[in-house]
């Protein structure tokens, strides 16, 4: 199993350990601590040697922070955590809505005139000190670049990951790296740079065609590079990754060094050096400024071309959904035999990561499965544990989402299922995020949109029944890469304009503390529509293609609510899902697969 099932965290170790915080800050003079979820390459997921957030709160969500004062320790969550916090930290910690509350307002609500706050460089971006300097002017609190306060304490704190990376082939890829590096230098050139600094992972992985396991659920390995415009490229990698990389595979115009000639090496550059002020730690900043070295901010350059994946990255990824969609039928199938059985949470993710395995071509699952029935359904990124774990029971609804890593694609697909008969008002909120998911499926809008201005439509269904869910409509999801993937969002902070190639989840949903969650996601991509007898000649219009090809409960479903054209959609949809699923799985899950297709 890829999913383990012990609490990620011990949050009645918090008490001890703020203590121990608190100590150490005091003696180095600090008044206060920022604790991230963050490493020194800003992606979303972390390696164990960087669970601070978690080692430190109990707190295990993939996004949110600690501000530690003397007498007060905030946790700060988006609305997709607000209900795991309060069940995973201690009372020493107060949980703090955000982005509502802003972290400058609630520093300079609590603490004191001339406080010291430290923060350690590697662990924040340009962008946000920045904006953190800025909002606490006027306010009498400094903020402090420091070592790292929590690694003083945390004495079994894990080793650096030194995984080994592999190749990731040509014929997967899509292009040669060679090719990739020679297409950015020109871009740096033509923008006057000499060199850009790149931190993220996955912009390394896509780069250079390698994969890693350094992070767990996303193939990618920790390093920084330098690309300079003459198309040569400076890694700052541990070089027992390359143990069991092919020789010959960067080739000459990439040089080798240890991760502890990165910042001298920045030191040496002439400007203008492009960085990534979104992405980059404040350490590269430094470095740069401290040797007066010409800064250019601007976009990470593998950003955008990542993100437009080629014909070769869709062809598989696309090869990749049906092979997941027949072990999600095949999964489906066995549920509808099981689900009164007294069976669990984990029992479930146990056997969908047995279905997805059994393909014989996974190779992890695309984040740890949230499988929540009744209550835990409303806790939007649950993760099920031997002390959590609910057996299902009828009457239930279970919110499972759920993915895979293949070599040649990236799976990310939510369903939600009933137990046995559920209520009326249930089936209602179901249907309504599904009007939401069929409506943004059939959306044609003109090019240069961006995610904020399509999300809403993913809502309106919810909106008119007075509901709403708390997370953003959609994210960018990479091939054999990230599962979360930027820059393109369906969200209302997304102002990065959708271009064929990328692919996004659609995922709207709807949530009742206490009782049930339900959620629905496929896979599209973006694609250019083709004309209409009436459209304007000149003008270019864009679409999504579904990925996605797994029933939908159709018990769920209130009829009733839906229009023609809806009803329509859902019937083409399942008609598609059973020719492109039927010759893919077994002769019993193709008789389910019948049944659970069948025209509304």
């Amino acid at each position: 199993m890829f999913q383990q099932f012990n609490a990620a965290s011990q949050p009645e170790q918090g008490p001890a350990r703020l203590a121990a915080l608190r100590a150490e800050l005091a003696h180095a003079g600090l008044d206060g601590f920022l604790v991230p979820r963050a490493d020194a390459h800003q992606g979303e997921y972390v390696a164990p040697r960087d669970e601070r957030l978690a080692w430190l709160t109990g707190f295990t969500g993939s996004a949110g922070f600690c501000a530690v004062l003397a007498d007060v320790a905030g946790v700060f969550v988006d609305g997709r955590y607000r209900e795991q916090v309060k069940l995973q930290v201690a009372d020493v910690f107060t949980p703090v809505d955000w982005p509502e509350n802003t972290l400058a307002a609630w520093l300079a609500d609590h603490a004191a005139a001339g406080a010291r706050v430290g923060f350690d460089p590697w662990l924040h971006t340009i962008d946000e000190i920045d904006r953190l300097t800025h909002a606490l002017q006027g306010k009498d609190i400094a903020l402090v670049p420091v070592a790292n306060q929590v690694d003083r304490i945390w004495e079994d704190q894990p080793d650096p990951p030194r995984a080994p990376v592999t190749a990731q082939p040509v014929a997967l890829a899509g292009e040669p790296h060679a090719d990739k590096l020679a297409r950015l230098a020109k871009g740096l050139r033509d923008a006057g740079d000499s060199a850009a600094v790149i931190t993220l992972p996955d912009s390394l992985a896509w780069l250079l065609n390698i994969r890693g396991t350094d992070i767990p659920r996303n193939p990618v390995t920790h390093g920084f590079a330098i690309l300079h415009a003459d198309a040569t490229l400076d890694l700052f990698m541990d070089p027992v990754k390359f143990e069991t990389l092919e020789e010959d595979h960067f080739g000459p115009a990439i040089r080798e060094h240890v991760p502890d000639l990165f910042l001298t090496t920045l030191q040496g550059l002439s400007g203008p050096v492009l960085v990534d002020a979104g992405s980059a730690p404040v350490a590269v900043a430094e470095a740069l400024q401290g040797a007066s070295v010409d800064i250019r901010k601007g976009a990470d350059p593998c950003a955008l071309p990542k993100a437009c994946k080629n014909a070769a990255e869709i062809a598989g990824t696309t090869e990749a959904h049906l092979r997941d969609g027949a072990a999600m039928c095949t999964f489906l199938a066995w549920f509808d035999q099981n689900a009164e059985s007294g069976i669990t949470e984990i029992d479930v993710v146990t056997q969908l990561e047995t279905c997805r395995r059994e393909t014989g071509q996974l190779q992890d699952i695309s984040f740890d499965t949230i499988a929540g029935t009744g209550p835990h359904g409303a806790v939007i990124h649950y993760r099920v544990t031997h002390d959590t774990n609910r057996t299902l029971a009828t009457g239930d609804l279970l919110v499972l989402d759920s993915g895979g890593q293949y070599r040649d694609g990236t799976t990310d697909i939510t369903r939600t299922l009933p137990v046995g008969a559920v209520g009326t008002e249930e089936k209602a909120a179901f249907t309504r995020v599904l009007q939401g998911m069929i409506a943004v499926s059939q959306l044609r809008w003109p090019q240069g949109l961006a995610g904020q201005h399509l999300e809403a439509i993913g809502r309106v269904p919810l909106w008119s029944a007075g509901q709403d869910f708390d997370h953003g409509l959609g994210h960018g999801v990479g091939v054999y890469l990230c599962v979360h993937e930027g820059p393109q969002r369906l969200s209302r902070l997304s102002d990065v304009p959708l271009r064929p190639g990328m692919i996004l989840s659609n995922e709207p949903g709807y949530y009742r503390p206490g009782a049930f969650g339900i959620r629905l996601e496929n896979l599209v991509l973006v694609e250019e529509a083709p004309a209409l007898p009436a459209g304007d000649a000149h003008r270019v219009m864009l679409q999504f293609r579904t990925l996605t090809w797994v029933p939908i409960d159709r018990r769920l479903i209130d009829t009733a609510l839906l229009t023609q054209a809806e009803r329509d959609w859902i019937d083409a949809y399942h008609a598609t899902c059973r020719h492109l699923l039927a010759p893919r799985v077994e002769k019993d899950v193709a008789i389910w697969l019948d049944r659970a297709t069948a025209p509304l």
